[in-house]
């Protein structure tokens, strides 16, 4: 990922998290979440969102994302807000913003978060993000933990030892109020990068830590369901997965509802609730992302790249793509290319 450079000297503001964005979800036809934003939080909250930030800036010391040396955990760092959406596919992963803020839209839904909210993914998504607070002087900074469904299973047993309450909603993200004890065991999870045999010793202890607070969260029983085998979140996952392997093969929905046991109507039915999109427009999604990229990243034309991800029709693509990025391929592409140009090149990539 490309990023503009930011000063390495940079000093933390006492006054952390100034924005002025509420974070929520609504959907595009209005429907809207029962969150609601917090006025204030308190100072101590504000205190350990402040030694966050500081820590992710020593890893993070310029526009980029970055893969930290404990295995799954990812810090960001940037100065300026997107004027555009970026596509991407996000994996199951609980995001954290220390300073700035950031909005995603998966489908028709639109997820608005920042210091005072954390997202949750629980199935890997495509994803339209924009980061829509950040500044030079107090860029925005964020954690990323990837979630392992094999993991989550194991702490489900000890966190639900009773076995799961039952949960109607459907949803594959989910926006929590920050937790201060996960807020401050990401922080003692960042301080272990800096002592010698703590990542390795200490950081997978932290990191299950940051679990079970999670599983014990309000949302924690809806985020055990990716560790639920058999459960409707447990199944979409499993199309998921088949759908990201095949995406460029024709998909019959009746062979991807037999994959997991489920009747037809059913499956599409909990395939659309989990990800907000039906199983053929998330394949669609899919292709279309991997044509970008390959265009972007391998100079490939727009007819081979189309063919590549499963277009039989050139023109069936070109519409498709203009309708999803907003152009047609060739100008789309020469657009990135051109904006990327305007970003100065990031020094070396430290060792984190």
């Amino acid at each position: 990922m490309e990023g503009l450079d930011a000063e390495e000297s940079y000093a933390m503001n006492s006054s952390v998290i100034t924005g002025t964005a509420h974070p929520s979800w609504r959907s595009k036809d209005g429907k809207s979440g029962s969150l609601q934003p917090e006025e204030t939080r308190s100072a101590s909250n504000r205190k350990e969102t402040t030694r966050l930030a500081r820590l992710i800036v020593t890893y993070a010391p310029y526009d980029d994302s970055f893969e930290l040396r404990i295995p799954g955990v990812h810090a960001s760092r940037f100065s300026r807000v997107n004027a555009e959406c970026v596509h991407s596919l996000r994996l199951p992963s609980l995001c954290m913003i220390a300073q700035g803020a950031k909005s995603s839209t998966v489908g028709q839904d639109l997820y608005e978060y920042d210091a005072s909210r954390m997202l949750v993914f629980s199935v890997a998504l495509p994803v339209a993000s924009q980061i829509t607070q950040a500044s030079h002087a107090e860029p925005y900074l964020g954690l990323r933990f990837d979630l392992d469904p094999r993991k989550i299973a194991d702490l489900v047993l000890k966190v639900y030892p009773h076995g799961l309450p039952p949960v109607q909603e459907r949803r594959a993200v989910y926006v929590t109020p920050s937790d201060p004890s996960i807020v401050n065991a990401a922080i003692r999870l960042m301080e272990c990068l800096s002592h010698p045999g703590d990542a390795e010793l200490l950081g997978p202890l932290i990191i299950d830590e940051i679990l079970i607070r999670l599983l014990r969260s309000p949302i924690g029983v809806r985020v055990a369901q990716m560790g639920f085998a058999e459960s409707s979140v447990d199944r979409v996952a499993k199309a998921i997965s088949w759908l990201r392997a095949n995406f460029s093969q024709p998909v019959k929905i009746e062979e991807l509802a037999e994959l997991v046991h489920m009747s037809v109507s059913s499956f599409h039915e909990h395939f659309k609730s989990v990800t907000s999109m039906s199983p053929l427009h998330y394949q669609k999604v899919l292709r279309l992302q991997e044509a970008r990229r390959l265009m972007l990243s391998t100079m490939m034309d727009a007819g081979t790249a189309g063919e590549r991800v499963g277009y039989l029709s050139p023109s069936q693509f070109s519409r498709e793509y203009s309708r999803f990025f907003g152009s047609a391929p060739t100008r789309d592409i020469a657009r990135l290319r051109q904006d990327s140009q305007l970003w100065p090149p990031a020094p070396p990539a430290t060792s984190v």
